[in-house]
């Protein structure tokens, strides 16, 4: 009989720091850690034989084990993170509104993952971007509305799965409708059922149907459900997804090491109650010590032996974990994405607010502003001839300035109203297109992909831009 201190192990999904297995996660995954998540410390390279190198070690030490990442194209890759991903992002392809090209783009994500020997993707977003000031999700959601994006995850996760990779959707039961996020505070989705059924819920029902491998869960009150625990260490909240919406497969947390899980309570006692809440398989965050995986199998084991969770509890998790996709039996390719047509579709995706001026001479300056956790501090936009932060004064002449969320920015909205020629400058937003009513032309984009900058440069040099 396994015994419980292997079960606890079996259900965590840690990361450790750095591009090199250490010594004491292969001890870990020798007796039975369950999941390794590779975040973008573990990716030190450009290359996907490097990446492959390092999930061949893991498996090696505990063939177990289920190895996953957040890879879901656009602005959030951690395989691309040096240069980009080579996919668009979701709000693009909900912009252009072709599942064809959504399921494609699925489908090259899964070849990757299979490459790198990733079995579970992190991904898609299944969350209705229903408020624009949301800081956290914006242009990794299909769009804002509830349908729209519903179809756009199904044919994601279809694309996915058909290459032989688990889908995770996230963030259930919806983390579209707030104005923090979770990493850093308890947000709260504060609507009715009522509303959550017409709204959150589609789209996590579309992915349902599609056969997601995996739900991920949110750190949100819901105060319909339960005014008190987030979702991911509430009963009520996961019975949704299990009884209303019929899912059979792995809830997996969201990291546990984020403000709205663990931040009153810490990591062990949020993974306790997460599994007690129904969660199968525990994120726990980036680059953790051992000795933290350590604590927390030592608090499922306490708390099994003092009754507040079942052994059952634990074995069931097991199997469905057992149950998931493995990259190993990943079959080849389906198709290839078309890189001119991905282009296209990233013009297509884009909206202009007024007129492109004469950009012969322009320079590209970036507004630096620090990227929300889940994207991180990645290259994003073309490559600008300066930077400048929301408190400098912008450079003279004909400009192409580049921002990213700037309706949520005051400072930003107050430096591109001091620019010195509004004649001969342009705005190219790399974030979510929310209100704007400045004097600047305005190139929104639905998010930062290597074919949506290809197709950007395209734009600006039908107005004159010369590199």
């Amino acid at each position: 009989m396994t015994s419980i201190e292997t079960l606890a192990l079996g259900v965590l999904m840690p990361s450790f720091a750095g591009p090199e297995l250490t010594a004491d996660y292969a001890e870990l995954l020798a007796e039975g850690l369950g999941g390794v998540c590779l975040f973008g410390s573990n990716i030190a390279t450009a290359s996907i034989a490097d990446v492959r190198a390092l999930t061949d070690a893991i498996r090696a030490a505990g063939p177990q084990v289920v190895i996953t990442s957040d890879e879901e194209g656009g602005d959030v890759t951690r395989l691309h993170a040096l240069a980009g991903s080579p996919v668009l992002g979701a709000a693009a392809l909900g912009a252009v509104d072709d599942p064809a090209l959504t399921r494609a783009v699925g489908a090259r994500v899964a070849a990757d993952l299979a490459a790198a020997g990733i079995d579970l993707d992190l991904g898609p977003v299944a969350d209705v971007n229903s408020n624009p000031d949301n800081p956290v999700i914006g242009t990794r959601s299909f769009g804002a509305d509830a349908h729209a994006a519903g179809k756009h995850v199904g044919a994601w996760v279809e694309g996915l799965q058909t290459g032989g990779i688990g889908a995770c959707v996230k963030h259930f039961p919806g983390h579209g409708d707030t104005g923090e996020d979770s990493h850093l505070a308890l947000p709260v989705l504060d609507v009715s059922l009522e509303v959550m059924a017409a709204r959150e819920l589609v789209p996590f029902e579309a992915a349902v149907a599609a056969g997601t491998a995996a739900v991920m869960t949110s750190h949100i009150v819901v105060p319909a459900l339960d005014p008190e625990l987030p979702g991911t260490l509430s009963a009520p909240v996961l019975a949704l997804l299990r009884e209303r919406l019929g899912f059979e497969g792995v809830i997996v947390s969201d990291a546990l090491d984020m403000a709205g899980a663990s931040a009153a309570r810490g990591i062990p006692a949020a993974a306790v109650l997460s599994l007690a809440a129904g969660a199968d398989f525990l994120c726990v965050g980036p680059d953790k010590p051992a000795a933290l995986v350590r604590e927390i199998q030592a608090a499922v084991v306490a708390a099994v032996a003092d009754g507040r969770l079942s052994r059952e509890r634990l074995e069931e998790s097991v199997r469905r974990i057992a149950a998931l996709p493995r990259a190993s039996s990943a079959g080849a390719p389906v198709g290839m994405l078309d890189v001119p047509a991905q282009v296209d579709a990233a013009r297509a995706a884009m909206t202009l607010q007024g007129d492109l001026p004469d950009l012969d001479g322009a320079r590209i300056v970036s507004i630096s502003t620090p990227a929300n956790v889940a994207v991180g501090e990645v290259p994003w936009g073309l490559p600008p001839d300066a930077v400048v932060m929301p408190a400098d004064a912008l450079p003279d002449g004909p400009l192409v300035i580049q921002v990213r969320d700037m309706h949520r920015r005051p400072d930003v909205l107050a430096l591109l109203a001091r620019v010195s020629d509004p004649t001969r400058a342009v705005v190219v937003e790399w974030g979510w297109p929310g209100p704007y009513e400045g004097p600047l032309p305005r190139l929104c984009t639905r998010g930062y992909s290597l074919p949506s900058a290809a197709a950007v440069e395209t734009v600006l040099r039908e107005a004159g831009w010369q590199r």
